[in-house]
């Protein structure tokens, strides 16, 4: 069985500072909900309030219908992988995955054909008989994930369980921890300050920073109308350009281009900055390639420097005002542009982002 989740109006304190002061959030039944933010901002607070290890200083906490608030941590249900896997070390594969079973009194019969189950979901059956130490990274994450889940919890909350693997052993795990939590059907809530990993794990994320909730959505919805200039930022990587509103004209400026940018959420002239991501712009050695696109064409520019990474080469330009972007581009053998070399500059109109002067309000209206 797993459960919604609904959190109103949590505080947390620690003596006289408040880590998080009025969040609300509600989490769906199954749901692979990701609370994704930078150190510190409040996302482990949270799950650990959700798990009873943290104390609850205001609000209400409900799995269901069930207010958990006071309940203990033993009643709650609920299965937790941690950062540094937290499995026995005295214990071999197998023990560490029956233990919750055993704590449960359940039947010898019972706890042998449940730890089978899992420890083949989790394909760690062929090592059930060896010690931790005797295991890889990867390994060891996977006793972790079949102990949190063999006792059937109603939620399972993962705290940065991927951040002590190197890079190809995360890649494969975040995979595995998607599919495992998709055949399993369970609640899941998951902390990571990773973008990309929480980009491609989750059915929706809620961006955090110091303790208040910036934005929550679909990892489609956070790119690409990210609610602020912090989530704008904080997801992937963006350029933001000043520019000016006209409300008559329905118009922007940005240095001496203008361009209608269908509607805003603006009623009067105004600055604005715009975020653009560096994907989203094109580029060319000819004024006029492409025009018959939906782009902002002819902003003339200068490469000043690129680093080649395969499928991609990153530049670094200099905009007619010398600000510096950055501009993604796919590469090729024969089109690299050269430092100091002049090239024109297309926006995708479609895909920009106008944010209030402040950066605290998103202009365009969502996808």
């Amino acid at each position: 069985m797993s459960v919604n989740i609904s959190i109103r109006n949590a505080v947390k304190k620690y003596g006289a500072n408040t880590i998080i002061s009025d969040l609300s959030i509600d989490i769906r039944d199954k749901e692979f909900f990701t609370l994704l933010g930078p150190s510190g901002c409040g996302k482990t607070t949270l799950l650990r309030m959700i798990a009873g290890f943290n104390t609850i200083e205001g609000g209400d906490f409900y799995f269901d219908d069930k207010r958990i608030n006071d309940m203990d941590v033993s009643k709650r249900n609920i299965g937790m992988v941690f950062q540094n896997y937290a499995i026995f070390p005295h214990y071999t594969v197998k023990q560490n995955v029956e233990f919750g079973l055993k704590n449960r009194k359940l039947p010898k019969d019972q706890i042998d054909s449940l730890t089978n189950e899992f420890l083949g979901l989790m394909k760690i059956h062929e090592f059930k008989d060896r010690m931790p130490e005797r295991l890889s990274g990867g390994q060891q994450q996977r006793v972790a994930l079949a102990r949190a889940l063999v006792i059937k919890p109603d939620v399972l909350l993962m705290d940065e369980p991927l951040s002590n693997l190197d890079a190809k052993l995360r890649l494969e795990m975040r995979q595995v921890i998607r599919d495992l939590q998709k055949e399993v059907g369970i609640t899941t809530i998951y902390v990571t300050h990773d973008q990309e990993e929480a980009m491609a794990i989750s059915d929706r994320i809620a961006v955090m920073k110091d303790g208040i909730i910036q934005h929550v959505g679909t990892p489609q919805e956070i790119y690409h109308r990210p609610a602020n200039i912090f989530v704008a930022t904080f997801i992937g990587r963006t350029n933001l350009i000043d520019a000016e509103y006209n409300a008559s004209t329905k118009k922007i400026r940005m240095e001496s281009f203008e361009f209608e940018l269908g509607r805003l959420n603006c009623q009067t002239d105004a600055p604005v900055i715009l975020s653009i991501r560096p994907e989203d712009f094109q580029m060319s050695r000819d004024a006029s390639a492409g025009g018959s696109m939906d782009a902002l064409a002819g902003i003339k520019s200068t490469i000043s420097d690129s680093i080649f990474l395969g499928l991609n080469t990153h530049y670094t330009v200099s905009l007619p005002n010398k600000q510096m972007i950055e501009i993604i581009h796919e590469s090729s053998m024969d089109s690299t542009f050269k430092a100091g070399e002049t090239v024109y500059l297309r926006i995708k109109t479609d895909k920009i982002n106008v944010f209030s002067k402040d950066g605290k309000r998103n202009l365009s209206y969502a996808l």
